[in-house]
């Protein structure tokens, strides 16, 4: 039988029934689950196409690719991409688990991952027998590695760092990458929820600047979870490498991966409106705006956080002594020592919690001590 490792948020427990003993309850600021409620006209349409008795495709209904085709050009600065080119997931996790194994990949072969990094990156390479490489920097790898890559890992904007890499960046890794003939997939899902110099927007791996309108071998994944409050509806896709897509859409049917009729229908109307994702984007830019300056005024250094739902913090010790110091709070954290060695002084803070919840922890942060 495979074992895998425990599953790392089951190590929260006794933080967990620590903050629970506040006079006031927890606060949960461990996990990016969105609370507020899906927009009404994406319920709408969930409902509209309710009636679905037949099988989905599992490369997705013209009508959803073609609204992925738009919202890339739209807000990715996408302009080249063909509708036979992108693919509805079953959320975006599913994919970064098992693109290893749809792209064939096996014992022997190298699989590199961020640095600090999502464990689902570790998870796919570790399902197919292959070995993973923690590095932001292909120079870093051996002769012996670099001519066994076959698979690399972008996640920007970072989980759990917020931190965004810029067009030169991501340009030059990709020609790296592809001079050692690896397919590069980029994980994208907080690319709506930019900060600062990136407000108006994040690069993506598929944009002509990176990839110089060659869109061969690279692969830009994308979730709707994060800004349309749709992480109930497993909604997400796939887009990018015309020579890679029809293998990957023909081994998804064999596995019988497919995203739901009337979740594809809804995920039209959430990808062809803007209205509410900006409206979502207010209420996580107020509470950052709030808990950034208690978790400073606790003794916490934010660090990158330049996009997404989350502030990446530090004391300078490790992340369990933080953790145990806001459990004392009544507030919950995610250890950065779940996302590699380089975090283990880290604690990643989220955003999802409703404004009462947070407001409660901005007391107690400014109140401590």
């Amino acid at each position: 039988m495979l074992k895998l490792p425990e599953y790392p948020w089951n190590q929260l427990t006794p933080y967990r029934d620590l903050a629970a003993q506040h006079p006031q309850g927890s606060v949960d600021l461990s996990i990016g689950t969105p609370v507020d409620p899906t927009p009404t006209l994406i319920q709408e349409a969930l409902r509209e196409a309710s009636d679905a008795p037949g099988y989905p495709t599992t490369h997705g209904t013209l009508e959803v690719r073609e609204a992925i085709v738009r919202w890339f050009a739209r807000r990715r600065n996408v302009s080249a991409l063909d509708a036979a080119d992108v693919m509805p997931t079953v959320g975006s996790k599913e994919m970064v688990a098992w693109l290893p194994l749809l792209l064939g990949l096996g014992p022997g072969d190298v699989v590199v991952r961020p640095r600090i990094a999502y464990p689902t990156y570790d998870i796919g390479a570790t399902l197919v027998g292959a070995t993973s490489i923690a590095t932001d920097d292909l120079n870093t790898l051996s002769a012996a590695e670099r001519s066994a890559l076959k698979l690399v890992w972008i996640n920007s904007p970072g989980n759990p760092t917020g931190q965004v890499r810029s067009i030169e960046s991501l340009r030059a890794l990709v020609s790296q990458a592809r001079g050692l003939g690896a397919v590069v997939a980029s994980d994208e899902c907080y690319a709506e929820l930019g900060w600062g110099e990136f407000e108006t927007g994040v690069p993506s791996v598929l944009d002509p600047q990176v990839c110089e309108g060659n869109l061969d071998n690279l692969l830009a994944l994308y979730s709707l979870s994060k800004q349309s409050n749709l992480a109930g509806y497993r909604a997400a896709f796939i887009a990018g490498a015309p020579n890679l897509m029809p293998s990957l859409i023909n081994n998804r049917k064999h596995a019988g991966m497919i995203v739901p009729a009337p979740v594809q229908h809804a995920m039209v109307v959430a990808l062809d409106d803007t209205a509410h994702v900006t409206a979502q984007k207010d209420k996580y830019r107020a509470r950052r705006e709030v808990l950034r300056p208690a978790l400073e005024n606790f003794g916490l250094r934010i660090q990158d956080s330049e996009a997404g739902l989350y502030l990446w913090c530090t004391d300078g010790y490790s992340s369990w002594e933080t953790m145990q110091r806001l459990a004392e709070q009544g507030i919950i954290a995610g250890p950065g020592a779940f996302y590699g060695q380089a975090g283990e002084q880290h604690v990643r803070i989220a955003l999802t919690a409703t404004d009462e919840r947070i407001a409660q922890a901005v007391q107690r942060l400014n109140t401590a001590g």
